[in-house]
């Protein structure tokens, strides 16, 4: 078995200050051994003095030999073949781990052998008091339906049909897993993360850790930031993504499955706290 309890895996794109407050955070998590990944995406290396100067053998640097272009997939999907530890956590360049966050997943996959992925509360922060107004009232609503919702069924059903319930870097999952499930899907433009862990939480079941995981930065300009706005390139991006995802899912599992999801979902109608009284199974989950 590995020493290693996580690795953190972290793609990184001309945010040197950044990346550093991202490490820092990741080597500060107490009660678990750690190693941090960090796969630099621009063509110049250009975190390379930053990340290398931080002077820690648990921090490992990696430049991309051939750039991503804007396909996290690709650099997620690279960094997990380089990982030693027991379990993975995507953490993104921007954001950071709260405090005792690792341990507690670990700890809560631990007591679960048979759950596959872990997820948490996400915290966002932010220098616009709009977007975090705005963020802060989503992610508290979001972390009651994810600690309410019974098993990993509804939870599915809630990705699938009601939204996701959950962001990347809030997420962590068995290494042995990430192969078997075939990584993350370049081919989505965006929400591959949701696309990953939601196929993860169905094939292999999930825990939910009822604390906060991630601080999440907003407001600053990134792809997430971009998602939050109307246009029509966005609006189609969510669209043609949404599509791949539900394809998926249908191909996977089967047109039945789908619509008796789909259908249960829609019954509820806004009362989706109701599915602690409701029992639902798939097959082969928990």
């Amino acid at each position: 078995m590995s020493s290693i309890d996580v690795s953190v895996v972290m793609p990184t794109y001309r945010r040197e200050k950044e990346v550093v407050e991202a490490i820092h955070s990741a080597l500060r998590q107490e009660g678990v051994q750690v190693e941090v990944l960090v796969l630099d995406d621009s063509a110049e290396g250009t975190a390379r003095g930053a990340v290398q100067g931080i002077g820690d053998s648990r921090v490992r640097y990696f430049q991309q030999e051939v750039p991503s272009k804007g396909r996290p997939a690709l650099v997620r999907n690279h960094g997990a073949t380089l990982a030693k530890g027991r379990y993975l956590h995507f953490l993104d360049d921007d954001d950071t781990l709260a405090e005792g966050a690792l341990k507690a997943m670990v700890t809560a996959l631990d007591a679960r052998p048979d759950a596959g992925v872990a997820v948490g509360w996400v915290v966002p922060f932010s220098e616009d008091p709009e977007w975090l107004e705005d963020k802060s009232s989503y992610f508290e609503r979001v972390a009651k339906v994810g600690a309410t919702t019974p098993n990993s069924a509804w939870t599915v059903a809630h990705i699938l049909f009601l939204g996701t319930l959950y962001v990347n870097s809030a997420c962590m999952v068995r290494r042995e897993y990430f192969q078997p499930l075939g990584g993350f899907d370049p081919n989505i433009p965006v929400y591959e993360d949701v696309d990953f862990y939601m196929r993860g939480i169905r094939r292999y079941g999930h825990v939910y850790v009822n604390r906060p995981i991630l601080n999440y930065r907003v407001g600053k300009p990134s792809l997430m930031h971009d998602l939050g706005k109307k246009g029509e390139k966005v609006e189609k991006s969510v669209a043609e993504s949404n599509a791949i995802i539900h394809n998926k899912y249908r191909r996977e599992h089967g047109e039945l499955e789908y619509r008796l999801l789909q259908v249960a979902t829609r019954a509820l109608k806004g009362r989706f706290g109701l599915t602690r009284y409701l029992p639902l199974k798939l097959p082969g989950v928990s």
